[in-house]
């Protein structure tokens, strides 16, 4: 068996090519993007023709992976967990179709909002939706959870959530790898009503998935993934979940623990397992990375007076990701903190690059602007939400995908005109075109700035589903053509590009400026290859 030094997103990327799948889909967000890029740079799935395109978005993703699991076909979906709130509409139902080949759903968790609107924890969606949840502590487990993912969504008919965290997703370890699976052969459900979810069938199935929960909770606890570790000093029990298990063993790097211990991975926990250790301690304490879940079950429970500290009662901060000093303090161990930064040094918030295209489009729509009061952009999620920082300071919205242009109407509604909507080409194609339909329909007088630099760029460069389509897009969406202004961001070109500014500011309707040139890092990456493919063809030339 091979062993491998892979983050924990490639881990679980290769346990799902070593569990035999057919397709992963998904759409790019951190923390999950290297799971879909390891596996799309994969030899192994190149020679098997894993599926493995980039969605429009998560919802359309999660919809695809059920296709393939109805098909007989293990499928993996991935997004970060804000991405969960779009696929949230197929992946509920899921539930209630159950899976026919091997459906897993990973949504990555952004603890303390590294790069993300909010910190969600998904452990709630798996919660409501009534399926098993898997939650990695290190590396090795984030790939062994996926090729047993696969095996329990097959064996019990159901699709299974897997959820890493950031840490986990962007730290490295030794991973000893499996051999591969082979791909399952196309097959249908033997009930082909299954997927289909009119009221009549749909009760049928919620009660099925009813009648699995005491599976799943039996699973969890022959699996191994939860395991109870006793301790001498029954003074203290601690429930450590995921990722938190490894920064308790962090404080205990030279010593055993000395507290009876209860690691939680895998959910739904039965509640004789925590009773296990519940009754044996005079009092708990939860370590989750997330939201207080567990905790709150456990007080639900199980609480008949014995204290239970974590993050509801402030042993552990309410927000924010874990680490190991803050689980040291919890523990009454003393921990370092390093140094204080010196207030000497000045903070660099995150810039634009240098070059990019967002610059000369926003330059250009602040001074159009100046015209107006301030406080009449609304924008989007993508690179250009920088432009909220100094010095540009063009936006003033960010909530979620496709948002600006639905807000941009309904402040038009509320007398706001003009009202702009700022949003990337990636994120239109996401969910910024139904919003756009809407504002054909009422004919609210709003300026849509699609920025178009060709990808995705905020993640890393992934293709942009509406690539070369855009313009046809905007149009079909029933934008009259004579107000479809195509520019070029260029500070040379900055006089020409103000006047269409104006223009379509004074417009009593929808128009929509798109903004087009190529993202200045993908350009430089493709003028690399250029460079090299060359070189490599001259050198063999020359043999």
């Amino acid at each position: 068996m091979d062993k491998l030094l892979l983050l924990g997103d490639e881990s679980i990327a290769q346990g799902a090519i070593d569990a035999g799948i057919s397709g992963v889909f998904a759409y790019p967000g951190t923390p999950s993007t290297e799971i879909t890029e390891y596996i799309q740079a994969s030899n192994a799935a190149k020679e098997r023709h894993i599926a493995s395109a980039w969605s429009s978005n998560e919802k359309t993703a999660m919809e695809t992976a059920i296709g393939m699991s109805y098909a007989g076909k293990r499928a993996l979906v991935c997004m970060k967990h804000v991405g969960l709130n779009v696929a949230a509409d197929a992946f509920i139902n899921a539930a209630i179709t159950g899976a026919h080949g091997g459906l897993v759903v990973v949504s990555a968790d952004d603890p303390s909002m590294h790069s993300s609107q909010n910190e969600q924890d998904s452990r709630f969606y798996g919660k409501f939706a009534q399926i098993p949840v898997l939650e990695p502590s290190n590396q090795q487990e984030a790939y062994d959870m996926t090729i047993y993912a696969f095996e329990l969504s097959e064996n019990l008919g159901t699709p299974v959530l897997l959820r890493p965290t950031t840490r986990l997703a962007h730290s490295r370890s030794g991973v000893v790898c499996q051999p591969p699976r082979q791909e399952n052969e196309m097959s249908l459900p033997s009930d082909l009503k299954q997927f289909v979810l009119l009221p009549a069938i749909a009760r049928k199935q919620y009660n099925r998935l009813l009648d699995k929960q005491t599976a799943f909770e039996e699973e969890a606890e022959k699996s191994g993934f939860n395991q109870y570790f006793d301790g001498k000093d029954k003074s203290l029990g601690i429930i450590a979940c995921g990722l938190a298990y490894n920064y308790l063993q962090e404080n205990y790097q030279s010593s055993q623990i000395p507290y009876p211990v209860l690691k939680i991975c895998q959910y739904p926990v039965s509640k004789q397992l925590i009773a296990q250790l519940y009754e044996q301690v005079d009092s708990v304490l939860m370590l989750e990375e997330g939201y207080p879940i567990l905790e709150e079950l456990v007080r639900g429970l199980l609480d008949n007076g014995k204290p239970i500290r974590g993050r509801m009662d402030g042993s552990i901060p309410r927000a924010g990701e874990l680490n190991p000093n803050i689980v040291g303090k919890a523990l009454g161990m003393e921990t370092s903190e390093g140094y204080e930064i010196p207030s000497i040094l000045q903070g660099r918030p995150p810039l634009l690059c240098d070059g990019c295209s967002h610059w000369d489009s926003f330059e250009a729509l602040n001074e159009a602007m100046a015209d107006y009061s301030k406080g009449r952009v609304l924008a989007d999620i993508g690179c250009y939400t920088l432009s909220a920082l100094p010095p540009l300071e063009s936006i003033n919205s960010c909530v979620d995908m496709g948002a600006s242009i639905t807000m941009a109407i309904g402040a038009a509604e509320a007398g706001l005109i003009p009202a702009v909507a700022a949003i990337g080409d990636s994120t239109f194609t996401h969910s910024g075109m139904t919003g756009l339909l809407d504002a054909v329909n009422r004919n609210v007088p709003i300026t849509v700035l699609l920025l178009d630099n060709s990808t995705t760029g905020m993640t890393g460069g992934q293709d942009s589903a509406g690539f070369g389509r855009l313009d046809n897009i905007v149009k079909g969406l029933g934008v009259a053509e004579d107000h479809i202004r195509i520019i070029k961001p260029l500070s040379s070109l900055h006089k020409q590009n103000l006047q269409v500014f104006k223009e379509e500011l004074a417009y009593e309707g929808v128009s929509v400026v798109i903004a087009r040139r190529e993202c200045v890092q993908t350009l430089a990456r493709r003028m690399k290859l250029k460079h090299s493919l060359k070189r490599e063809k001259s050198t063999s030339n020359e043999q």
